[in-house]
């Protein structure tokens, strides 16, 4: 479809038209930032256990002395071969990003179910930097929402995003470009759908206070989407998001031009 073209002079009226929305969103985008803050907190009195490049950890132990703790629920799964390349895409936006968080009181973690070792060979291939824990002999991904059983699974027991999933097939997650999205991460992930679907993406926070560790937010889905950095640039773009089914890949998978 042809777009409009104007003068400047008619460009710059619809650009301080769009502005005054811009700033709206951004004073309501603070507000909610305020609300998230005001969360009442949860006690997690519960011991676990992850396994780290410095050895055995605990959940307090991964705060490294800081109050704050953000941490990322990285779709690796221990039957998958890679880690999903959503969440893959996703992280490359984060890696330059947690050194400046661990300077301002904040520790950042990403963590997975996959053995620590898997999730080492994948993090040198993709050149990442950031802490990644392994809660393989832990139950932090069931309890947090981002891991679940075959029986959960095939009996319509999985609750994400805060809400209950029906019974495969009819809850694959799907892709926000195409429905067979999931089987597609799947088989770039080395495993099959109901595999990867078992494993989801998210975002927890953290504070520890006097000693004890509280549980003060986690999003899901397209909560994440504000971590994507990609897609915010593409929001900028004339285009947009202009998609027509899964386009990215893990960023060394690309064609080199």
């Amino acid at each position: 479809m042809p777009h409009q073209v104007v003068s400047r002079d008619q460009w710059l009226k619809a650009r301080v038209a769009l502005l005054k929305e811009e700033k709206e969103l951004t004073r309501h985008s603070d507000t909610l930032a305020q609300q998230r803050q005001e969360l009442p907190w949860v006690r997690i009195d519960k011991q676990y256990s992850f396994e780290t490049d410095e050895g055995n950890a605990t959940l307090a132990d991964l705060f490294k002395g800081r109050s704050q703790l953000l941490m990322y629920h990285f779709m690796f799964g221990p039957d998958y071969k890679a880690g999903c390349p959503s969440c893959s895409a996703i992280a490359d936006g984060f890696n330059g990003v947690f050194v400046h968080l661990e300077n301002h009181d904040v520790a950042f973690w990403a963590v997975s179910r996959a053995p620590l070792a898997k999730l080492q060979v994948y993090k040198r291939r993709m050149g990442w930097t950031f802490p990644w824990a392994s809660s393989f002999s832990s139950d932090f991904n069931a309890d947090f929402n981002v891991w679940f059983t075959e029986e959960q699974q095939s009996e319509g027991g999985i609750e994400y995003n805060y809400e209950r999933e029906a019974p495969l097939p009819v809850a694959v997650i799907p892709s926000r470009t195409t429905p067979d999205g999931a089987t597609i991460f799947a088989t770039m992930s080395g495993t099959d759908t109901a595999t990867y679907t078992r494993e989801r993406p998210g975002l927890s926070a953290f504070v520890h206070e006097d000693g004890v560790v509280y549980h003060t937010y986690s999003a899901y889905a397209r909560g994440l989407d504000g971590l994507w950095g990609t897609y915010q640039w593409l929001d900028r773009a004339p285009k947009g998001r202009n998609e027509q089914g899964v386009w990215w890949r893990r960023h060394d998978e690309y064609e080199k031009g």
